[in-house]
């Protein structure tokens, strides 16, 4: 005997709102790890206090702040 399955469809404004809120938002400066963004940020100084403090706890890893308006990375030491 087979089971029947009964499957409710999503109303097209659902769908849309789910596809929306998916996608990230990112900010102006983005702190890179390895060459791999971690964080965004809307404020350059936001973004260096927190590679400064990666930076202080990992010192062997490359941390960058990259500017995607101007496309410029800056590296921190």
């Amino acid at each position: 005997m087979a089971a029947k399955i009964k499957v409710k469809k999503a109303a097209p404004e659902e769908v849309v709102l789910k596809v929306d809120q998916s996608r990230p938002t990112l900010g102006r400066f983005r702190l890179q790890v390895d060459r791999q963004t971690k964080a965004t940020f809307e404020a350059f100084d936001d973004a260096e206090k927190a590679g400064k403090a990666i930076k202080k706890a990992y010192p062997v890893v490359q941390v960058c702040v990259y500017d995607a308006q101007e496309s410029v990375p800056k590296m921190l030491e």
